[in-house]
């Protein structure tokens, strides 16, 4: 065997190997972030990972998590679909419990920073700034104008919405 195709195997299996880890030892704000760091995605700042969280697992330098992002429980996030693409989380934004987040290849997809995904959303395209989106297509519901952040309480939030009209425009 190669001693780059040696290399490549070894570095498969540890990410694979620390990827487990991250999905099921505890530390949402610590050892998970920790893990998948090793495993190469550029997290910013401190960040909320929830349980059996899958974070790319092929090209996880293709995973971008800003400052203040929370990932709710069993989400999966995935830069790769035939060909790796990006995915960025903007700052403050939080993706709900059993979201689905997927890239095109050779495209990036971003959550703008303090939107809020919906649990169970699936999303493929891009997510302004500061918007509510829900559903199995996720779409815009509402302008968020106070992210939903550690500090904020769920209240809060729900106050700060602002909702859009059916074409996506504020009321």
């Amino acid at each position: 065997m190669d001693v780059t195709v040696a290399k490549f195997l070894v570095r498969r299996i540890c990410n694979r190997l620390l990827h487990q880890l991250a999905r099921s030892l505890p530390g949402a704000t610590s050892l998970r972030p920790f893990l998948h760091r090793l495993r190469g995605v550029k997290i910013h700042g401190k960040i909320f990972i929830g349980d059996d969280v899958y974070l790319e697992n092929e090209y996880p330098e293709c995973v971008e998590i800003h400052d203040g992002v929370q990932i709710g429980l069993r989400s999966t996030i995935i830069a790769h679909t035939r060909g790796s693409g990006k995915i960025v989380l903007g700052k403050s934004a939080f993706v709900g419990a059993s979201c689905v987040i997927a890239a095109a290849p050779g495209k990036t997809l971003t959550i703008g920073e303090g939107s809020v995904v919906a649990i169970a959303s699936s999303v493929t395209t891009d997510i302004p700034a500061f918007t509510f989106y829900s559903g199995e297509k996720a779409k815009p519901i509402a302008k968020v104008t106070i992210p939903f952040s550690p500090d904020t309480s769920y209240e809060q939030f729900i106050r700060g919405l602002r909702p859009l009209s059916r074409n996506g425009r504020q009321v």
